[in-house]
């Protein structure tokens, strides 16, 4: 972390601008903001932004291998394979703890990834606001690859919209308007005109899918798929009250729900790199190793940290009936190197890619970053501390 710009940042922070900054973010949206948003941004060392780059580059490699579709055909449950899947995902997203590695090295460590988009438009209003707010100067981005937000913007639409047009093209989740991120929908709403619709607005004909906007019918031809099938898994019957989205439609998928399965917990074993913790599916572990305590256990179908075992004992790993669904991973231990005025706090950054239709390979373009005093990284862990929650990086 950038030493000169944090204790520079840190001098000139006072509760006012905070406040002033949360107004910012909050102005014109239709709800406020419904996670914390932390009180300070992250200012990365070119060295540490190399090194995130390079660990990215190790993961999406794996992904462009020819045979990653055969590798990954497990990770679909069959409860939720839906047809007509594509040959890539459109939105990759990686985290990385921020930890210390045997030698005293401040180094990335990947968490978790996933084929599934992120908050690709209130990155940029938040990036926008920090700026504004705490008078960060123009030196320092939230893009990567030479990118400013013009360009992004561009690279969002060129992802999203692709060559319909922007009516044509629905940001869907179940309930969108009552999300936890439903800012980030109405913000890329904002940035590229896609409407933002519910799953329970899709009406079926035929092989075609429609929503309606001030009463006319409209046709859709790609989804812009904010949806979780978690989500909607208590409901047994959904897809009697709903359009079946899993069955084959007239339709394009930006992404393509298969894919949240495919680039998820179930592709760690799968990655090799120095910034890669050793995982291994349950069923593979022919010795428990003897030091648990350095390892946790994650089952690979829960969404946002659901069923994850911290402090593995034998006995956990004996009892589980279905280790085939379960990775055993190498305990990332975060190192608190950022520097609030009460001590350190944790850090998690996240990569996000965009891979628009017609690209060879994904393009790193922007980041988020999670703040966290607790256990975890988490709303759950952190609900009673201060500079913790969600925030962006910036660099040179």
């Amino acid at each position: 972390m950038d030493p000169s710009a944090r204790k520079t940042y840190n001098a000139n922070f006072t509760a006012e601008k905070y406040s002033q900054f949360l107004a910012e973010l909050n102005k014109d949206l239709q709800n406020p903001i419904a996670f914390r948003v932390a009180e300070t941004p992250v200012f990365l060392t070119d060295d540490f932004r190399d090194k995130l780059i390079s660990a990215g580059n190790d993961i999406v490699g794996t992904i462009l291998q020819p045979d990653f579709k055969q590798l990954t055909e497990r990770a679909i449950p069959d409860k939720w394979r839906v047809a007509d899947e594509n040959d890539h995902p459109h939105f990759i997203a990686l985290d990385f703890g921020v930890c210390k590695d045997e030698q005293g090295n401040i180094v990335p460590k990947l968490i978790e990834l996933q084929g599934f988009p992120s908050l690709y438009g209130f990155q940029v209003s938040l990036a926008d606001s920090f700026r504004d707010n705490f008078r960060i100067n123009d030196d320092w981005t939230v893009f990567f690859g030479g990118l400013d937000k013009s360009a992004y913007i561009n690279l969002l639409k060129k992802t999203i919209i692709g060559p319909h047009k922007a009516d044509e093209v629905v940001l869907m989740d179940v309930n969108a308007p009552d999300q936890k991120t439903a800012v980030d929908f109405y913000l890329t709403q904002k940035y590229i005109g896609t409407p933002v619709v519910s799953l329970s607005d899709f009406e079926r004909e035929g092989r075609q899918l429609f929503y309606r906007a001030n009463g006319e019918k409209k046709l859709i031809k790609r989804i812009y798929n904010r949806l979780i099938f978690d989500e909607i898994a208590d409901d047994a019957h959904v897809f009697e009250k709903v359009v079946d989205i899993r069955a084959s439609f007239d339709v394009e998928w930006i992404t393509h729900p298969n894919w949240f399965y495919r680039v998820s917990k179930f592709t760690m074993p799968f990655l090799q790199g120095d910034y890669i913790p050793k995982t291994r599916f349950l069923h593979e572990v022919t010795k428990i190793p003897a030091d648990l305590e350095n390892y946790v256990l994650k089952p690979l179908f829960s969404f946002a940290g659901q069923g994850v075992i911290i402090d593995v004992s034998k006995n956990d790993i004996e009892n589980i009936k279905d280790p085939e669904n379960w990775i055993l991973q190498q305990k990332v231990n975060y190192e608190p190197v950022v520097k609030a005025p009460d001590g350190g706090v944790k850090v998690e950054i996240r990569l996000l890619y965009l891979w628009p239709d017609g690209d060879p390979k994904p393009t790193l373009a922007i980041n988020l970053a999670r703040l966290s005093r607790g256990k975890m990284i988490g709303v759950r862990y952190n609900k009673d501390f201060d500079w913790v929650g969600g925030t962006i990086a910036f660099m040179k």
